[in-house]
């Protein structure tokens, strides 16, 4: 990064929810509460596979991760959101702002790979159940963690570094509730084709390629399950694939209209609006989707309220 960038632009100023003044006390309400249920929801289900045996699973193992990762990707941008709610300068300094942005698109891309995962996971338990324990040994599991952390940091880490090329010359004002990676390049003054490609090629691989992988997998799952003649057969076959892919379809849909085809949206708060879906309200919902429907899930926390409750006599 060079001086003359440095001093050309110190700090942003983010527009935040395009909502009225006065229903600011309303949102920021919602969207605490939002957050709160994320957090403590996903530390539920951390707490739960961590205490009970019976979840030492590769699944259990790669939703530990997605918990983790969704309390992480919230809190880039939520509590900032909300402290601005409640300010009336909302500015962000030059550097938090690139941080924030890097965090953002590394617990986005970590997301897209931890449920890339467990889709596998679900395909080979279904598919393949006599060889499942072989194939998803700790190793694998362990192995598919550590590459998705390692490709998640060097995505982030690409636009980052390119994004510090650019000059902002006097436009400061981010039309979003967080440094959004397609906001700022619009305010730079710089010839960004380099990192609207890189955007567009790193999106295909980080994102696109995953989703596919996630289709192919819950297709097998469910033409394996439909295979069986019974009723029961086709409700398990749903059961697995239909809560799972329609929070997958509300997560990537998203994402595939903001980042993949960043030029084709004229709408701000159209662009707002989709990012808050999936950056507080996707979070909000997996731990209800992917455990607490969950029978495993459920026993779990009948186990842990019954030992709080004898504790507690």
């Amino acid at each position: 990064m060079s001086p003359e960038n440095q001093s050309s632009v110190s700090e942003f100023l983010l527009l935040g929810l395009p909502i009225r003044p006065e229903q600011q006390a309303v949102f920021f309400t919602l969207f605490l509460g939002m957050y709160l249920t994320t957090v403590l929801g996903n530390l539920l289900i951390m707490l739960l596979i961590q205490l009970d045996s019976h979840l030492h699973t590769p699944m259990y193992f790669f939703l530990s991760h997605l918990a983790l990762t969704d309390i992480s990707f919230s809190s880039v941008t939520v509590p900032k959101m909300l402290m601005d709610m409640r300010t009336k300068y909302k500015s962000i300094l030059y550097e938090e702002c690139i941080s924030q942005m890097y965090f953002f698109i590394f617990f986005t891309d970590l997301d897209c790979f931890l449920i890339t995962s467990m889709a596998y996971d679900r395909y080979v338990a279904i598919c393949h159940p006599l060889h499942y324990t072989v194939i998803m040994r700790e190793e694998l599991c362990v192995f598919l963690v550590a590459v998705s952390w390692i490709l998640s940091c060097a995505s982030s880490l690409s636009h980052t570094l390119l994004l510090t090329q650019l000059s902002f010359c006097a436009a400061n004002t981010i039309p979003h509730v967080f440094c959004d990676l397609a906001a700022l390049l619009k305010l730079s003054c710089s010839d960004i084709f380099l990192n609207e490609l890189v955007m567009f090629t790193v999106g295909v691989v980080v994102i696109t390629l995953p989703f596919m992988c996630i289709l192919v997998s819950y297709g097998y799952i469910g033409a394996t399950i439909l295979r069986v003649p019974s009723t029961k057969g086709i409700h398990k076959a749903l059961s697995t694939c239909g809560s799972h892919l329609s929070v997958v379809s509300l997560y990537y849909g998203s994402i595939f209209g903001q980042y993949l085809f960043p030029t084709v949206s004229s709408s701000i708060d159209k662009d707002v609006i989709v990012a808050l879906m999936y950056t507080v309200v996707t979070p909000m919902l997996n731990p209800f989707i992917y455990s607490l429907r969950n029978r495993d899930m459920k026993e779990a926390l009948g186990k842990l309220f019954s030992r709080a409750t004898f504790f507690s006599w």
